[in-house]
C-alpha cells in the first residue's frame, strides 16, 4: 500500500490481518509542519486518512500514560465488572476518572508537553478511546499505542512501545499509571532502563497496593489533585492552573512516601 504524509511517500506491505508501520522522514532540510496533519493510506480500490501529531521541539516532556483505571474507569480487578466495561460500555458510557484531564491539562512548563497512550486494551478500540478522550476533555494530540492482540503480546506489551517513544523523543519523561496490574513493574523497569529520563512515575491507586515495596519513589494517589499539586511543586505542572482546577486541594504524606496533596472530606 502507498502511504502519504506532507507530501512524503512510501511504499509497505501490512501483516496477515492489515496492520503496518511506517516511518516517514521529512526531505533533506525541511521539517514536517508542527501540529496535528493527516496521513492517508491508499491499496487498491480502498483508502484511509488518519491524525497524525507533529511534536515541536519545544515541547517540555513526554508524558506516558495508560488507559484502564488509569483515566477510564474499568475495574481490571474486577472480572465480572471488566467484562461489562469491554463489552456493555462504549465511548459515551464509560466512566472517566475524575479530574485526570485537568491533571493532564496542567502537565506544562511552560508549554504543553507530548502525550502518548500506551495501553493493553486492544487495537480494535481505537476510534472508541480516542473519542472518550476527545469527549472529556483530555489535551489533544495523544500519540495513542494499543494492543495487538496475539499470543506473543500477553505479557511485555508495554515495555516495546514505551522504549521507542524515549529512544525517538529526547525529552524528560512523566509516566501515569494504575496499581491494578502491572504499571508500577513496568515503569521502574522503564526507569532503570533510561537513567535520568524519568522525572515522575504518578500511580493511581486502583487495588493491589499492600506492597509498598511495588511504589519506590512513585507517587502513589488516590484523587487526581495529589498528584497534579505534586507535579506543580516539582515544577513539572504550571501552579496557577493546578490551583485553579483543585482549589481545595491540602498537604499530606503518601503511602510511597512522596509528599503530595489531598482534597480535605
Amino acid at each position: 500500500m502507498e502511504v502519504s504524509f506532507q507530501g512524503v511517500v512510501a511504499t509497505v506491505k501490512s501483516g496477515h490481518d492489515g496492520g503496518f508501520e511506517v516511518n516517514l522522514r521529512p526531505p533533506e532540510g525541511k521539517r514536517f509542519t508542527v501540529g496535528t496533519g493527516e496521513a492517508e493510506a491508499k491499496v487498491a480500490g480502498a483508502g484511509a486518512k488518519a491524525p497524525v501529531e507533529v511534536i515541536p521541539d519545544t515541547a517540555p516532556l513526554l508524558v506516558v500514560s495508560d488507559f484502564d483505571d488509569t483515566v477510564a474507569v474499568t475495574n481490571v480487578t474486577s472480572p465480572v465488572k471488566l467484562v461489562e466495561s469491554a463489552l456493555l460500555k462504549d465511548s459515551d458510557t464509560q466512566a472517566v476518572v475524575p479530574g485526570m484531564a485537568a491533571f493532564y491539562g496542567c502537565l506544562k512548563s511552560p508549554s504543553p508537553p507530548a502525550f502518548a497512550l500506551v495501553s493493553g486494551s486492544p487495537v480494535q478500540y481505537l476510534p472508541r478511546i480516542r473519542t472518550f478522550l476527545s469527549r472529556h476533555g483530555f489535551p489533544a494530540g495523544f500519540g495513542v499505542y494499543l494492543r495487538d492482540i496475539g499470543p506473543g503480546t500477553l505479557s511485555g506489551y508495554k515495555q516495546p512501545a514505551i522504549r521507542r517513544l524515549l529512544q525517538q523523543f529526547s525529552q524528560p519523561v512523566v509516566l501515569v499509571g494504575d496499581s491494578g496490574e502491572k504499571d508500577p513493574e513496568v515503569y521502574a523497569q522503564i526507569r532503570d532502563e533510561f537513567p535520568g529520563r524519568v522525572k515522575a512515575i504518578y500511580i493511581r491507586d486502583a487495588g493491589r497496593t499492600e506492597d509498598a515495596k511495588r511504589f519506590k519513589d512513585m507517587v502513589l494517589f488516590k484523587e487526581s489533585e495529589d498528584a497534579a499539586v505534586h507535579a506543580a511543586s516539582a515544577g513539572l505542572a504550571d501552579a496557577a492552573c493546578v490551583a485553579a482546577a483543585f482549589p481545595k486541594a491540602v498537604p499530606v504524606v503518601a503511602p510511597a512516601g512522596a509528599t503530595v496533596k489531598q482534597t480535605p472530606p
